[in-house]
């Protein structure tokens, strides 16, 4: 369900409410029954962080294998650095 953003022309409160599409916009503040208008919002924006799912989820089993050996070598070479 969307979230709508209101504000009361009364109290200046801001409140968001889960409504359906079909629903009427609220014409009253629930805290202090006041008149009230809907607040053109920007929505909420979908963020990906990290390494991403793509680059770990639908690698091929080659670049996998490769990865894997790379990784182990650069152990190899920390380990062998640590013990001079």
């Amino acid at each position: 369900m969307p979230t709508y953003e209101y504000l009361c022309e009364s109290c200046g409160r801001k409140f968001d409410i889960f409504q359906s599409i079909n629903d009427p916009p609220l014409s009253q503040c629930p805290y202090c029954r006041g008149e009230v208008r809907r607040l053109i919002s920007g929505g909420g924006g979908l963020l990906f962080k990290g390494a991403g799912f793509y680059a770990t989820d639908y690698r091929s089993e080659a670049y996998k294998e490769a990865a894997k050996k790379e990784k182990d070598s650069k152990k190899e070479e920390k380990s062998k650095s640590d013990e001079s």
